[in-house]
């Protein structure tokens, strides 16, 4: 596989303190609006619940998670066990790792219905993805904003991405140790999108 650096059209974002990549757009073997539609229909999508303050809240988007045999991952208190991998992820998955230059094991897919749609500010850091993980996140359907927010330091102002059909963000190095990341409610009309978040899960992690 290619090295980061010399993946064509992929730049670097001037964050401090984070290593950040943007490709505008991929090429894909389908067009963007059938791959959504592909995915929205084929998916064993989910409802997932988390706990905030003692109280349990549905979260605003639909969610699923694919894998490797026996890997497990858990976030805001929730188990998945990964489902095998599609034919059409795996397809996905080779053209996100050859612009990458990097390996991944299994992929979280996020479902965003429509402006009401969200994912709260976090950052990918729980222990089964190591301590400098390498994430490849890409977006397909309708633009959404994707907002960076730096943990520690408030002279830092936020960071707005608009991210396209299509685009790659990869996020790596202490990028999850340092900002925190989100998909904002919109006020504006939006269609669907799909984001695949794709990761390793470290073995010893693995069940």
């Amino acid at each position: 596989m290619k090295d980061l650096f010399e993946s064509p059209g992929l730049e670097r974002l001037p964050l401090v303190d984070a290593e950040l990549y943007l490709q505008r757009e991929i090429k894909l073997d389908y067009p963007d609006g059938q791959l959504v539609e592909r995915l929205i229909a084929t998916t064993p999508w989910r409802q997932e619940q988390i706990k905030l303050y003692g109280k349990l809240y549905l979260q605003p988007r639909l969610s699923a998670w694919y894998g490797n045999q026996g890997l497990d991952y858990a976030y805001s208190g929730i188990q998945l066990s990964a489902l095998p991998w599609t034919d059409l992820l795996l397809e996905i998955k080779a053209r996100v790792e050859a612009v990458a230059g990097q390996g991944f094991n299994s992929v979280l897919l996020n479902y965003y219905r429509n402006k009401q749609d969200s994912m709260g500010m976090h950052s990918d850091d729980e222990v089964e993805l190591g301590r400098q993980p390498v994430i490849a996140s890409l977006s397909l359907g309708d633009k959404r904003n994707f907002i960076l927010r730096h943990k520690n330091r408030k002279d830092i102002d936020s960071v707005r991405l608009v991210l396209g059909s299509g685009s790659l963000l990869i996020m790596k190095g202490d990028t999850q140790a340092m900002w925190k990341h989100g998909i904002p409610k919109q006020r504006n009309t939006c269609g669907p999108r799909i984001n695949l978040t794709f990761r390793t899960i470290k073995k010893q992690y693995a069940r």
